[in-house]
């Protein structure tokens, strides 16, 4: 008796478990109405843009190299580097924010 309540459970816990697989499946009469696929081929296309010159490149420049309590400290500064469409360097600007590496002497 016991085994049988245990099979007629775990039948429904099965039940349960495909339907909800199916429901939730693009197959399903919910999801009738919307394709999943189609019979033709998607094409991307290139898109000749520009890159926008009015955007700065962050660049990390070395600053100093200063020795300290037996360690060698490299200090960075952050610059924001403005280029033309040709590539050169229009303006130069450094931000406050600085970054630094110690090495072992």
């Amino acid at each position: 008796m016991k085994l049988l309540s245990h099979f007629t459970t775990f039948l429904f816990l099965c039940i349960i478990v495909a339907l909800v697989a199916y429901l939730d499946s693009p197959y399903s009469f919910i999801h009738s109405g919307y394709s999943y696929s189609s019979n033709q081929p998607a094409v991307a296309q290139p898109v000749d843009v520009e890159p926008p010159t009015d955007v700065p490149v962050l660049e990390n420049r070395l600053d100093r190299v200063e020795r300290m309590d037996g360690y060698y400290v490299e200090i960075y500064q952050e610059f924001e580097v403005y280029y033309d469409a040709a590539g050169k360097v229009i303006k130069r600007e450094p931000t406050s924010k600085t970054e630094s590496i110690r090495y072992w002497e």
